[in-house]
């Protein structure tokens, strides 16, 4: 698991590293732009290209001086370096590379004010203005050059972080900032790249390690984690000789409405395919040929009308309820009648997790440890309107602990809080997913994980890893734009394999 930091707690981590390696400031920077440099000349490696770097006076200066530097060295002639003079403060570490730049002959100019820069020619610029830590909007000339920069239309590669941008924190979307093209990052990604915000400001980003300790980070105790691939071999159990059906539970599948028996049929094959060892659709009586034709490997229970079907709920190892379930007053009633009998975690979605918004009563019977999976509007429909992405996960990192449940917050980075307060960040999935029915397929996943006796919590991070990972599986290697949920479903028992090997 890899902590996301804070900008106080990088620099925390950059102190510790400097004094414990050891090694100095000015090295800590060189191993940086080194990193910078390694990522920037694979993507940009054309030496005829021009290079344009717009430098601050504080580190993140130092950090771009530092790569003028090493591009030079790499083999582009055409590399210039304009240093922002808005102020008499400058870094040391500043100082000691704009006096070895100095030496190299790379034309460096200074400005004191945005009126006196022209249209920049150059094909690429460097943004090593001000770097991470900002908190407040930028005013006055630096708010002027990121306009003016942002008119040029060039391709801009952001030093660790756009000028202008947040590494935390609630981001202003009319602020002006520096968008990038890319931004090569130090270390690990800064919390709001992975929230939908960032967009705007942040194309595209890689994080670069350059040695910070890892051990001090993870002491750290940060909140914040991003799922790593290990993460996930280490939670998932391959199977074992002698097992059978009875050993990976039973899950049932209450889902389904005349109109919507797509999501039920979605959920069901998902929970299936994720390794549950039966499962059972409670369907309505309209949607049981279409469950044979479609999976004869689920077995149903029928609904039929107003008449709740009798059902030994305690045979049961897990449910997921609501993909398509409808919101009326049948499904109330099964709603109400699954929590007043059913004490085991549950997985909550779509028209359940509407219905838990509409009728506050039911969440007196919330099976604890549960775990609710909803996107942006259904969030906002349980716990109140919120203006940005950042709002969200507080919200979520205090209801996932008063409630003593777990919440996948669905995102491009899906965010599982859970009643420790922590939040993690999912490393996989793709644009290709964006279609109707794949947060059906993820609500089976988890729930086909929660009735193989995976904890909650493993069911969560190991869901929505092995959900995007079937989808980057399909997409990535054939450059699919879309990525049907159907196929999803079918593609992660081998992507849960792949995983295992």
């Amino acid at each position: 698991m890899q902590p996301l930091l804070t900008a106080s707690q990088i620099h925390e981590a950059d102190t510790y590293t400097i004094s414990h390696e050891p090694i100095s400031s000015i090295d800590l920077m060189e191993r940086a732009a080194k990193a910078f440099e390694q990522v920037f000349t694979a993507r940009y490696g054309d030496i005829e290209k021009s290079i344009a770097i717009y430098c601050g006076t504080g580190n993140n200066g130092g950090d771009g001086l530092a790569i003028a530097r090493l591009l030079t060295d790499y083999g582009f002639e055409k590399v210039d370096v304009k240093i922002a003079r808005f102020s008499e403060k400058t870094s040391v570490d500043f100082n000691t590379n704009l006096e070895r730049l100095q030496q190299t002959g790379v034309i460096i100019k200074e400005f004191k004010s945005t009126a006196e820069l022209i249209i920049e020619p150059a094909d690429i610029i460097i943004d090593a203005l001000l770097g991470n830590g900002l908190n407040k909007p930028l005013t006055g000339e630096y708010a002027q050059l990121g306009q003016q920069i942002n008119s040029w239309g060039k391709t801009v590669v952001a030093v660790d972080v756009p000028t202008g941008f947040y590494g935390e924190g609630e981001i202003e979307e009319v602020a002006v900032v520096i968008k990038a093209d890319l931004a090569i990052t130090f270390q690990q990604p800064k919390i709001n790249f992975l929230l939908p915000e960032s967009k705007y400001a942040v194309k595209n980003w890689v994080a670069v390690g350059i040695g910070i300790n890892k051990t001090y980070t993870q002491q750290l105790n940060s909140p914040y984690q991003y799922l790593e691939e290990a993460d996930i071999k280490q939670i998932l159990e391959p199977r074992e000789r002698f097992s059978n059906k009875g050993t990976y539970g039973h899950a049932l599948i209450v889902a389904g409405h005349a109109e919507t028996m797509g999501a039920a049929l979605l959920c069901s094959s998902a929970c299936a395919q994720a390794g549950a060892g039966l499962t059972t659709a409670c369907i309505p009586q309209s949607g049981l040929v279409a469950l044979n034709s479609y999976m004869p490997e689920i077995m149903a229970i029928v609904r039929e009308g107003e008449t709740i079907p009798e059902i030994d709920w305690a045979k049961f190892s897990t449910m997921g309820i609501g993909p398509g379930l409808g919101k009326d007053d049948n499904a109330l009633a099964l709603l109400t009648e699954i929590f007043t009998n059913y004490t085991r975690p549950v997985v909550i979605d779509a028209d359940a997790l509407n219905l838990l918004a509409t009728y506050k009563q039911l969440w007196a019977c919330l099976p604890k440890g549960s775990i609710l999976t909803p996107h942006m509007k259904e969030f906002d429909r349980l716990f109140g309107e919120h203006k940005t992405w950042w709002q969200r996960l507080q919200t979520a990192q205090q209801k996932a602990k008063e409630l003593e449940i777990y919440i996948v917050l669905k995102n491009d980075y899906t965010i599982v809080a859970s009643p420790d307060e922590k939040l993690y960040f999912n490393a996989t999935s793709n644009a290709a997913m964006a279609s109707g029915g794949m947060g059906d397929v993820l609500t089976g996943v988890i729930t086909a994980l929660l009735a193989q006796q995976y904890s909650a919590l493993e069911a969560c991070l190991a869901g929505v890893y092995l959900h995007g990972k079937a989808g980057d599986d399909l997409a990535l290697p054939n450059k699919l734009t879309v990525v049907l949920p159907g196929r999803v479903a079918a593609q992660v028992a081998a992507s849960m394999a792949g995983l295992m090997a």
